[in-house]
């Protein structure tokens, strides 16, 4: 088998090529063909041919030493021509260099010649003009224009051009004898100015145009526009074009422009400006600012975001706080589901030192930048756009205060309550509820007092009724759900308490005449915290929402004792002390100031009396007015816990 190169072109594959030089060679295959296998000859076939390669690669090696010899020479050839060629480039560029200094010499020489030239020849042409303009004043005055400019046809707009230079003579006697206050001489000469477009004088003169002009409204209409062109438009385009490098300073100086603006033409309209005054101001307004005002909402949006983000970058700075990235997509609205649903924590909770990441001032800053974003709205839109952009800013304010700021605090307080069988737990959760409650109060506020004017008749008005109720949903899903864990945090620490402090003898005294006290020490220290948490729920909460949770924390809390009464065996004076616990438990749920609550620890009241009663009077107890609904197998779960349940055979009355 010859070894070539192209046998190992690409791909090349080596166990291929082994058991191919095995199966040509005789004696060499899997099978040793009809000469049946030999590894000598195998052995010796593959020894030659590593000869074979060796020499092989001794030639191929040396063919690339020769390449690269010559890659090298080439490559030496090749950077000697072009250091040449920049040598070269360097001498024309000093070439072109001196072309250039030259070439300016000469310009600034001809530049200085042509200044000297136009110096000496402008003072005479002046000198030849007015000389003309002399001579032709002097033909209007004798009254006869022998001038060939004016009696040629074909020279007219040489004679136009002398006209037009001479009615400024004209009008500097106007405004002459207007200062003079010669009303006579005004109305000659403007009978001769009322053909040319000019500008007489602008003073405040509202009652001498109506002396001297035959059609005072047009005067008064010109004089108005040239104000409104000139002066107006020019201050209007100095103070707005050489912006101010922060986009507030020209939303308020375009506000204050524009409403002063249209302040100024509401008193023009006093004056007599002809049967359309209205539609010719609005014109002269919208000349001057429309160029502004159509990109008015862009600039008011890139200004809010920008700001708004700052207010809240700079809180949670003043915090030493990094904002954490509130996951998003498929599975954390998956996580969310499941937190509603279950009320599991799902994830670790964090420490947030008491801070509910919720800021009055930020609030009050937000809704303060927004409220200002609303007047220029409303005064700086067409009325056709006015209810859009409101939407527009509404929707900055939603995403900034109500997402950006209330939902991520939300977020970090259900992240911050601690599991329900937490031994201590501090429920800050509350303070958020609170200051949350509260900041939504100035959101609505803001939400009727300066959105709804703006969106109050068009379309708008459902979108923004629609994206408040959905934002409003979605807090109140998880207020819900920090309220439900919070809640089963005050259980969980009762149920520690009672863990701790209830000892199984406490309702079955080994000495029944000497028993003292009222009632238990885990007793008071539950009642005791009740009435702390009842208290915090009355400060965070308003309306009645304080009666919505205070019913569910109630209910919780008898289940809770219910639960806790039925877990220990009771003689006489433990039911006497049991009972003397449920009175306390019912003077607690007193607090509450929910009927159904109270009733809840009546009948448990009640119940307890099952523990301690006779056992001939049971069946009386039992249908007493509390206890006659109440299902008799919880009424047997009672009596089962008397110690003297079975030396009494108290079944049989449940029998």
């Amino acid at each position: 088998m010859a070894t070539t190169a192209q046998l190992f072109e690409e791909p090349f594959d080596a166990d291929e090529y082994i058991e191919r030089l095995a199966w040509r060679t005789p004696g060499g295959g899997s099978k040793g063909g009809a000469e049946g296998f030999d590894p000598k000859k195998l052995l010796e076939e593959f020894e030659n041919h590593i000869e074979e390669l060796k020499q092989l690669d001794e030639r191929i090696q040396r063919k690339v030493e020769k390449l690269e010899q010559q890659c090298h020479r080439e490559a030496k050839e090749f950077a000697h021509k072009v250091q040449e060629l920049q040598r070269s480039n360097q001498v024309a560029f000093l070439h072109f260099q001196e072309l250039d200094d030259h070439i300016s010499y000469v310009a600034t020489k001809v530049c200085h010649l042509g200044d000297q030239l136009e110096g000496v020849n402008t003072p005479r042409q002046r000198a030849v003009e007015a000389q003309r303009l002399m001579t032709y004043f002097n033909e209007f005055l004798d009254g006869e224009l022998r001038s060939d400019v004016f009696n040629n046809p074909d020279k007219i707009k040489e004679a136009a051009d002398i006209i037009q230079k001479l009615h400024l003579i004209l009008i500097q006697e106007f405004t002459a004898a207007q200062r003079r206050g010669e009303i006579g001489r005004m109305r000659e000469v403007a009978a001769v100015l009322l053909h040319f477009k000019v500008r007489c004088v602008e003073q405040r003169v509202n009652k001498q145009v109506g002396e001297v002009f035959s059609s005072p409204e047009m005067v008064m209409a010109k004089l108005i526009q040239n104000i409104f062109e000139n002066k107006l438009q020019a201050h209007v385009r100095e103070t707005l074009e050489t912006r101010p490098t922060e986009l507030e300073q020209y939303l308020k100086n375009l506000y204050d422009l524009y409403t002063r603006t249209t302040a100024l033409a509401a008193k023009l309209t006093e004056f007599n400006l002809g049967s359309d005054k209205h539609t010719f101001l609005s014109k002269l307004i919208k000349s001057i600012f429309s160029t502004y005002l159509d990109s008015y909402i862009d600039m008011e949006q890139q200004y809010l975001q920008t700001r708004s983000a700052s207010i809240l970058q700079r809180y949670y700075d003043s915090k030493n706080h990094q904002k954490r990235p509130l996951g998003t997509g498929s599975i954390q609205e998956l996580k969310e589901r499941i937190r509603q649903r279950t009320n599991l924590p799902l994830g670790p909770s964090i420490d947030t030192h008491g801070e509910t990441f919720l800021s009055q001032e930020v609030v009050v800053n937000l809704l303060q930048e927004t409220r200002h974003a609303f007047q220029r709205c409303h005064k700086l839109s067409d009325p056709a756009d006015l209810p859009k952009n409101a939407y527009s800013i509404f929707l900055l304010l939603v995403e900034h205060l109500c997402v950006d700021h209330i939902d991520y605090a939300l977020e970090i307080g259900l992240s911050a309550i601690p599991s329900a069988d937490a031994k201590t737990a501090n429920l800050y959760f509350l303070d958020v509820v609170q200051q949350a409650n509260t900041i939504f109060h100035l959101f609505d506020k803001q939400f009727n007092d300066h959105l709804m004017p703006l969106i109050s008749s068009s379309p708008k008005l459902t979108e923004c009724l629609q994206k408040k109720k959905e934002v409003i949903e979605q807090m109140e899903v998880k207020l819900d759900t920090g309220i439900d864990r919070t809640l089963n945090c005050m259980i969980g620490q009762m149920k520690h308490i009672l863990a701790t402090e209830q000892k199984k003898t406490d309702f079955r005294p080994e000495d029944e005449n000497n028993v003292m006290i009222q009632y238990t020490t885990a007793c008071s220290k539950v009642c005791a915290y009740v009435s702390k948490q009842v208290e915090r729920v009355r400060r965070s909460m308003d309306g009645k929402n304080v009666d919505t949770v205070l019913t569910e924390l109630g209910v919780r809390f008898h289940r809770l004792i219910h639960e806790h009464l039925q877990q220990f065996s009771y003689n006489y004076m433990g039911g006497m002390l049991a009972i003397c616990d449920v009175a306390e438990y019912r003077r607690c749920a007193k607090d509450f100031r929910v009927s159904l609550v109270l009733q809840l620890f009546d009948t448990l009241h009640a119940l307890c009396n099952l523990l301690v009663v006779a056992p001939d009077n049971l069946k009386q107890v039992c249908s007493g007015e509390q206890l006659t609904n109440l299902d008799r197998n919880l009424l047997h779960a009672f009596v089962q816990l008397r110690a003297d349940y079975r030396s009494a055979r108290l079944g049989r009355h449940f029998s």
